[in-house]
């Protein structure tokens, strides 16, 4: 008998949502980057052992949207929480425990809610960053969080199944605990993807998203939410990433003085890549781009 089943991923921006898939799945299934919102689609890791499989869903930071972009993010975080067999809601042991992370928090429970939903678990991250008392406090600031918030919901009953995960997404502390619990979750099912598989991310959008982490990472707070990055040609083993920038003068920052910038870039990409890729990067200028509908479909978001 097999079991295989969803587990999302949800949470705030920035708490270490990629960072975790990445540590329970092995290997690099999702970019990552300390700029908000670097993940901007439902990312699937899959996690495969012994006669259980489990697709965990990585998604977008809930947090309040100034753009459609941002209006979709959110969508797409919530959607992601649907009709799975356990949330995993993220917050951080370091940090108070804010209007977001209550907004997560309610997130998690309304999901939950019913005899028969997911199972609700929160998870409190970046353990490595405190002490023990630290921890210990958060956690217990968070039981009273899901008390208070399922008493305004009313969601008395998801908030009793509740459980609690002390973890470092970067060291994998704790990690093995939490990965037991989820794959006792899953229920009977036969495997829905291949046992050698790691992620249902196409080769294309990962050779993007790898282009827009570089981006992210090396032009800090200044452009990220600006950026957009496809392939429009692949044709191995040449393939052609197009960065998309919202102004002109933003083309200049991405390229950088004597394109060094953009070189950089596209060193660090291909480092990721099989040898002997040729990765071509071109920038070019979609005004407005996140906040027009019309471009959003386009580009699939």
């Amino acid at each position: 008998m097999t079991r295989s089943g969803f587990a999302a991923i949800i949470g705030r921006p920035n708490v270490g949502k990629s960072t975790l898939l990445n540590q329970v799945i092995g290997t690099k299934v999702s970019i990552t980057a300390a700029s908000p919102n670097t993940t901007r689609q439902a990312i699937r890791g899959i996690l495969t052992e012994e006669d259980v499989q489990i697709i965990f869903v990585d998604t977008p930071g809930i947090h309040r949207p100034k753009t459609s972009l941002g209006g979709r993010l959110n969508n797409t975080a919530r959607a992601a929480a649907d009709d799975v067999d356990v949330i995993l809601a993220v917050i951080e042991a370091g940090a108070a425990i804010g209007p977001g992370d209550r907004t997560v928090i309610a997130t998690m429970l309304q999901n939950a809610r019913g005899e028969h939903g997911p199972r609700p678990c929160l998870v409190v991250n970046k353990m490595d960053r405190t002490g023990r008392e630290a921890v210990a406090a958060q956690l217990l600031a968070a039981t009273f969080a899901v008390a208070e918030i399922a008493d305004e919901l009313n969601l008395a009953d998801a908030a009793s199944r509740v459980e609690y995960f002390p973890v470092s997404a970067k060291t994998g502390e704790g990690t093995p605990a939490l990965i037991n619990y989820v794959k006792a979750a899953m229920p009977e099912s036969p495997f829905l993807f291949a046992e050698g598989e790691v992620s249902d991310v196409p080769e294309a959008m990962w050779v993007a998203e790898l282009v827009r982490e570089q981006l992210v990472r090396k032009t800090k707070q200044e452009l990220p939410h600006s950026i957009h990055c496809r392939v429009i040609e692949f044709e191995w083993p040449h393939i052609t990433v197009e960065i998309l920038v919202e102004r002109e003068s933003q083309k200049g920052m991405v390229i950088g003085k004597g394109g060094q910038l953009l070189k950089d870039v596209g060193i660090a990409a291909r480092r990721q890549l099989p040898e002997g890729c040729y990765l071509e990067l071109k920038v070019s200028v979609e005004p407005g781009w996140q906040k027009r509908d019309d471009i959003l479909d386009r580009l699939g978001y």
